[in-house]
């Protein structure tokens, strides 16, 4: 069911609900737009969204003109800081902002540059946060990875090494065991990376299974044993990690278009919401057996590139009083709120 929607003054490649309480309405989408010319540049924004389902409003209360964005991610809940955003851009950026003064429906809320520095003369195209949120690994448009420690005096690097041969579209800190980050990239390649070395070791690569470019990896929060991955071949993989040296690929389901995004049912295990670039959005169940595609969404004109859940509360018995996912299209600009049809919480 559709909510509500809007269009961006850019082209919208990134949507993240904040899982912080107290600001779980809030939903900052990001923009990337290439201006041509004699001196072409990349523009960007961020804007921050108050969304009320029981209204049907998406109002924005702030907005932050930047370089162009290519990934947008709030920090995580038990780390030792509160809501942050933290932005990877075109001019080899990585920023932090904090959100102050939007709890509870307050729509007076800014978004504060708390830290930026420059860490590359490459692209910034992904980034992610550790479990504790004091690091970010950064994946960037030569092949290489970052590892960013937050201090108080502002940024650190700790590691850089090359990690493919290609554009790294996305890394991916291990949940249960941070130490460990896996990549992917336009190389085809999967691969881990223990960071207790220095330069990072790898632990495996797995460069036979991706026909095309990795676009996404996400570890399962709820099995260990777990990982996803999307690619350019329009397949998303289900990988069994126990045996780390090898993973193996149980189960793959086709979803018909690219796998740019991959997100995680806050409480519904093996659940998950992907972007499938030229097939718009698709929610799945995953798990031990083969993946099933059990929802689509089809309600944007152009490519499918970010997408996310609301982490609304747990009400008793273990459902959450709505369903509410974000998405957003890149050319046409358009972010929309809607709720699945099927009732996914009983699944």
């Amino acid at each position: 069911m559709d909510v509500a929607h809007c269009y961006l003054e850019g082209n919208a490649d990134a949507v993240e609900f904040c899982p912080h309480e107290g600001y779980q309405q809030v939903l900052a989408a990001s923009t990337y737009t290439l201006q041509e010319g004699d001196q072409p540049s990349r523009a960007g924004s961020i804007s921050l969204f108050d969304v009320n389902d029981e209204k049907g409003n998406l109002e924005l209360f702030h907005r932050v003109d930047t370089a162009g964005i290519f990934d947008i991610k709030w920090s995580p809940v038990g780390g030792n800081v509160g809501p942050l955003l933290a932005q990877a851009d075109a001019d080899g950026y990585l920023k932090i902002y904090s959100l102050e003064g939007c709890s509870d429906g307050d729509e007076g809320g800014l978004l504060n540059a708390v830290n930026g520095e420059k860490i590359s003369s490459s692209m910034c195209l992904f980034l992610d946060w550790n479990p504790s949120a004091t690091s970010i690994s950064v994946g960037l448009s030569d092949g290489s990875v970052s590892i960013i420690s937050l201090i108080e005096s502002g940024m650190e690097t700790l590691q850089e090494w090359k990690a493919h041969d290609f554009e790294l579209w996305t890394t991916c800190f291990d949940i249960q065991q941070p130490q460990l980050v896996y990549t992917g990239s336009d190389d085809c390649n999967f691969s881990c990376w223990d960071m207790r070395d220095s330069p990072a070791q790898m632990v495996f690569q797995n460069s036979k299974v991706h026909k095309m470019g990795v676009c996404c990896i996400a570890k399962s929060p709820s099995d260990p044993n777990i990982i996803l991955t999307g690619s350019y071949d329009e397949y998303l993989r289900v990988w069994d990690l126990r045996s780390i040296s090898r993973p193996v690929n149980e189960m793959s389901v086709c979803l018909g278009g690219g796998v740019w995004r991959i997100k995680h049912h806050p409480f519904v295990p093996g659940l998950v919401l992907a972007a499938c670039m030229h097939n718009g959005f698709a929610i799945v169940k995953t798990g031990w057996e083969k993946p099933e595609v059990v929802e689509t969404y089809n309600q944007h004109g152009s490519l499918a590139y970010g997408a996310d859940w609301q982490k609304d509360k747990l009400l008793p018995g273990g459902k959450s009083k709505s369903n509410i996912v974000a998405t957003c299209s890149f050319y046409d600009r358009l972010l929309r709120i809607w709720m699945p049809k099927s009732d996914i919480c009983c699944i």
